[in-house]
C-alpha cells in the first residue's frame, strides 16, 4: 500500500491518506449522531451558550414522581455535558485536519502514532505527553 505523508517525516508514524479520510468521516458521523441526539434531549433556550438546554420531565405533583423528574433531569443534564464536550473534542479535529495539522501533538508539536489516532481519533497529544499530564493531576 502506498504511503502518502500527510506532513509526518517519521515512517513508523506516517498516517496514510486513507486513514485521515475514514477518520474524517467517522467524526463526521459520530458529530451528527451526537447532534441528534442532543436535539432529542433538549430545547431551545437563548439564556445558554449553546442556545439549547435540557427538558425537565413533568411526571406529575406526588412525592415520588417528584423524585423521579429530578433523578431524570440531573441524568439529562449529565448525559447533555458529555456529549457536548465530545461534540467539541470531535469538531476540533475536524479543524485540525482543514488545518492540516491534525496528528501533530499540541504540547511536543511531534507526531501522534496512527495506531492511536485511530484509536482515539479526537486525540490532540501523543501518548508521552498525555501520559505525563495524567501523572501531574
Amino acid at each position: 500500500m502506498e504511503r502518502e505523508a500527510n506532513f509526518f517525516a517519521n515512517k513508523e508514524t506516517i498516517i496514510t491518506k486513507e486513514a485521515l479520510e475514514k477518520i474524517k468521516n467517522d467524526l463526521l458521523a459520530q458529530k451528527n449522531e451526537i447532534l441528534s441526539n442532543l436535539e432529542k434531549m433538549s430545547k431551545k433556550d437563548s439564556h445558554e451558550a449553546d442556545k439549547r438546554g435540557v427538558q425537565f420531565p413533568e411526571y406529575g405533583d406526588k412525592p415520588d414522581e417528584n423524585a423521579q423528574e429530578i433523578n431524570d433531569f440531573s441524568t439529562t443534564l449529565a448525559t447533555q455535558k458529555v456529549l457536548e464536550k465530545n461534540l467539541s473534542d470531535i469538531e476540533s479535529a475536524l479543524k485540525r485536519i482543514e488545518n492540516n495539522t491534525y496528528g501533530i501533538c499540541k504540547y511536543c508539536h511531534k507526531p501522534i502514532g496512527e495506531k492511536r489516532l485511530m484509536a482515539r481519533p479526537t486525540a490532540g497529544a501523543c501518548i508521552s505527553c498525555k501520559t505525563e499530564l495524567q501523572e501531574n493531576e
